[in-house]
């Protein structure tokens, strides 16, 4: 059985681009460093399944709110959430901890934004683990190729709309949320206890507009400069029950890669490091190790 992290475990704050995210840190401090990105609508508790195998592992992990989300700073306005200050972000946690290169791990926004890092500072990382995230730059090509994954991604339109999406979600106790949530994923993945901390991470002041934030910045994305196929290994985990990304996203961006691989696993959903964590931890030892 997975070991779960005390939701309430102590945090540290750090200073990075001009912000404060609040991180939790585990493993020892001279280990390799990897740091664990999360996804809308989550905050660092996504990796509770995680956190205590990598560290227990010999690395040091670090796990940011990231900017918006819980106890993390929540700057105004959406340009604040573009993909090149969400990648700056990332590069400033390692600098913070005094290290030169590190490992990301991501997924879904977390995923994007570990792909854009290591698109934008290839030297700066060391592996890259994208899980059911695809590379930013793939993704409208992608769907104009394939009708089906606009109706997939549909309600990102949706979230781009002012004062609509805060009004609908924060309604009757975020009940939409939480049956997204549950509806999206298989049965019993997030228990009452979940979504009381999710909606205990939701409700703080200015939370709920800056995560929707992440997507009304999605117009602001930078182009994607290539110098080439990026260098460092990848692994793309996918859940192939995903009710909002299609595989084949995962092989298009794979194919910005020189040395990349994918675990399909076929009964997982969106939420695949919930669902399946031990075979995602083995897959992530087995990644940074190699």
């Amino acid at each position: 059985m997975v070991q779960v992290v005390d939701p309430q475990k102590p945090g540290t704050h750090l200073q990075v681009n001009g912000i404060t995210l609040h991180c939790i840190e585990a493993g020892p401090k001279d280990g390799p460093l990897v740091i664990l990105l999360h996804g809308f609508p989550e905050f660092w508790w996504a990796w509770r399944y995680q956190i205590e195998p990598l560290s227990r592992a010999g690395y040091r992990v670090l796990v940011p709110d990231q900017r918006g989300y819980n106890l993390s700073d929540k700057p105004e306005g959406r340009s604040a959430y573009d993909l090149d200050t969400l990648a700056r972000d990332v590069i400033g946690l390692s600098d913070a901890l005094g290290y030169g290169a590190c490992s990301l791990v991501g997924h879904d926004w977390g995923g994007l934004v570990a792909w854009w890092a290591a698109s934008r500072h290839p030297d700066r990382i060391e592996r890259l683990v994208a899980i059911n995230a695809p590379h930013p730059a793939i993704a409208g090509a992608y769907m104009r190729r394939h009708p089906s994954q606009i109706l997939r991604s549909s309600y990102i339109g949706f979230f781009q709309l002012p004062y609509l999406p805060e009004a609908l979600f924060s309604a009757g106790d975020y009940q939409t949320l939480k049956r997204a949530l549950r509806r999206t994923s298989r049965t019993g993945t997030f228990s009452e206890q979940d979504l009381a901390e999710y909606e205990r991470a939701w409700s703080r002041p200015g939370a709920l507009t800056s995560m929707l934030n992440w997507y009304r910045a999605l117009p602001l994305r930078p182009p994607h400069r290539s110098s080439g196929r990026l260098p460092m290994p990848v692994l793309a985990i996918w859940g192939m029950q995903d009710r909002f990304l299609e595989f084949g996203l995962c092989e298009q961006s794979l194919a910005l890669c020189a040395h990349a691989r994918a675990i399909p696993l076929h009964q997982a959903t969106h939420w695949v490091h919930l669902e399946e964590a031990e075979t995602v931890n083995g897959a992530l030892l087995d990644c940074l190790k190699t």
